[in-house]
Order: C-alpha cells, then structure tokens, then sequence
C-alpha cells in the first residue's frame, strides 16, 4: 500500500471513530478492507480508496470503519472488573440509591454483548435484593453489525466456553443445536443503541457505572482526554468507571482518580465514591 493511502486511511479512522493506526499496521488494513472489496464488487484496495477519496457515500465510509473497530469480547473478561462489582459496587450503589431505586449502567464499546449480559446475570443473581428497582444497562457500539448479535443474545459454543462460568450457563442460557440463547429475562436486561465515542455525550442520559474496557488503548492522547472529559459529565459523583487493565487516567485527565489497589477501577476525584466502595 502507498504511504499517501495509508495516511488518508488512517486519517478517515481517526477523524470517524478516533482509531489511531500507525504504520506497522498496514497489514491489518489489508486484512479487513479485502473482503470489503469484495463485497462492493471491486477490483483491489486502490479502487476503495479512490473512491473513498472522490467523496464516497456515507454507508461506504461507515462500512470501512466498521470493518475496522476490534470487537473482541467475551464473559466475564478479566474477573476482577466483575468481582469489584458484585462485592463493592452493587452494595455501595444499593445503598446509595435505597430511595430513587435507580441504577444505570453504561458498556461502552459493547460489541457482541457478553460484557453487559454478564453485568445482568450478576444483578439476576441477586434478584431479591433488587427487586422493584429500576435498573438499566445499555449496551452501545460504533458497529451495528455486532449490535446486532448482541441483540439477538446468541453464541457458539466456544463463545459461551470463553470465562462462562458452567452455572451460568446452565443457568441463563439454552441450547438450541450448535447455538446456546440468553434467556429472555437476561436479554431484556440490555438495551443495545449504535453510539460513537466521538459524539456528544448528553443524549446518552447520565450513569452510575460505566464501563469503558479496552477501548481507549486505540485512541491518541487528546481523544483520550476528551472521551474521559465527556464521561465525567454523564457518571454521578460517587458513580464509579471501569477501563481495562492497560489502560489508566493517569497523565491523561485529573477529573477520574484511580482507586487504591483496585486495577481498573477509577471514581471521579470530586466524588465520594471510594468511601460508599468500603475497601476498608
């Protein structure tokens, strides 16, 4: 690929969904704009970019920047952002909203679904405790083709192999053929909705917990900052963020703080979420 083509690309990926692709990633541009190509029944990659670049179509532009976005995701990825929520979260915001009986939850950067239906499995377990609230968790995502399968609460087998644990599984799912499906009282938990990370935040409405998992290692440092600024505004005081494990707010924006020996964990620094977590 010419170097002025990857630079117009890498340019188009960050202006739409703030992805960050340096050189060495050239590959991974081939690997995912090829069956594209295809798709749109053209003759190489040089005949996409052409296109793009004589003002293409917004489907087009949203199909390559799709085709793009990492949508890796499974159950219970990592554990400790789970367990800091089942042990600490739920009974610091149980208690913080005993009168409104309120709780929403925000997965940015959703993917296929297994990150809020795992949330959702963990407040089911807990039904009684929560029984007349209400909770919402609401799933987005750049691509509409993940949150889509997302919608529809269906997984292969490897997929539900993947951090499931068997209870659960058992549990909130039934097996249909090759395809395990949610159960529909855990499907309905989620309300899925296309957002870019990139736009105003406000109609979102506001949070007290978000999770934002491995998804702003692909962003430069201002659109960092500006994702992190934008967050801060729509989580309550003592609501509480989730990033993933190689990510930090630290050196990037002062309005999160990270919790003391919680990896991944962050409040904001002019709210008194750390006291509500009780880490003792």
């Amino acid at each position: 690929m010419k170097t002025s083509d990857f630079e117009f690309l890498a340019n188009l990926l960050k202006n739409k969904s703030g992805l960050m692709l340096t050189p060495d990633k050239v590959y991974l541009l081939e690997s995912r704009l090829t069956p594209l190509v295809r798709r749109r029944g053209m003759d190489t990659l040089e005949a996409l970019i052409q296109k793009l670049r004589l003002g293409a179509e917004q489907d087009l532009i949203k199909e390559v920047t799709e085709a793009m976005t990492t949508n890796e995701s499974f159950f219970f990825r990592d554990n400790t952002p789970f367990d800091l929520f089942k042990k600490h979260v739920m009974p610091a915001m149980h208690k913080a909203r005993g009168t409104t009986r309120k709780l929403r939850i925000w997965c940015a950067a959703a993917s296929t679904g297994q990150e809020p239906y795992s949330l959702a499995m963990l407040l089911k377990e807990n039904a009684a405790k929560w029984a007349g609230w209400n909770i919402e968790i609401i799933g987005t995502d750049i691509c509409t083709q993940v949150l889509e399968k997302a919608r529809l609460g269906e997984y292969s087998q490897f997929e539900v192999q993947r951090g499931l644990p068997i209870t659960l599984l058992m549990k909130y799912f039934k097996q249909d053929g090759d395809v395990w499906r949610i159960t529909d009282d855990i499907r309905e938990m989620v309300t899925y909705r296309p957002f870019n990370l990139l736009d105003n935040f406000a109609a979102l409405g506001s949070f007290d917990v978000i999770y934002c998992r491995n998804v702003l290692i692909y962003f430069d440092q201002p659109t960092k900052s500006a994702v992190l600024d934008r967050m801060s505004k729509v989580l309550a005081n003592d609501g509480t963020l989730f990033l993933g494990a190689a990510e930090t707010v630290l050196g990037i924006t002062e309005v999160f703080r990270p919790v003391r020996g919680q990896r991944g964990l962050y409040v904001p620094s002019a709210g008194s979420a750390e006291e509500l977590l009780n880490f003792g």
